[in-house]
């Protein structure tokens, strides 16, 4: 006989326990498994608008729009998905707003003459040139010092 707990006065089995912590692990399995993926969360909000689109009609034709636990279910549930589209609205601002900072500080440019400067023997010149150093540049015979100009 399975071991019985006692919850708020009444008891329930210990398989009842070890099948709701399998759901919800298996819940949140499938929810981090999508949660980053941009294109099933697309795919599945246009399925969900198309579905609910098509429960105007329904909902309509077999009276349901005079039931209070329909009318409450569907504000909850606009409420929700409300809060759910804001909610990731406001990830993928952050997201954006993360990575401007990471560019603001580390500018691509910055990253791509440290790349070259480490895979190549290619050795910084000198980022402002003085008129002098021009002139001595121009004035050297084959006027090659081994520089970009």
């Amino acid at each position: 006989m399975a071991e019985r707990l006692c919850v708020d006065g009444g008891f329930l089995d210990c398989a009842h326990w070890v099948r709701t912590f399998a759901v919800t692990r298996f819940v949140k399995s499938i929810w981090a498994s999508v949660e980053g993926s941009p294109g099933f969360l697309r795919r599945l909000n246009g399925w969900l608008t198309l579905f609910w689109i098509a429960m105007i009609p329904i909902s309509i034709a077999m009276g349901w729009l005079t039931s209070v636990a329909y009318v409450s279910a569907l504000s909850l549930w606009a409420l929700v998905s409300g809060h759910w589209a804001a909610w990731q609205a406001a990830r993928v601002e952050c997201e954006q707003q993360r990575e401007a900072e990471e560019a603001q500080a580390d500018p691509l440019e910055d990253r791509v003459v440290r790349k070259i400067l480490e895979q190549t023997t290619v050795t910084p010149a000198a980022i402002h040139r003085t008129p002098r150093a021009a002139r001595r540049l121009q004035a050297e015979p084959n006027g090659d010092n081994g520089t970009v100009r």
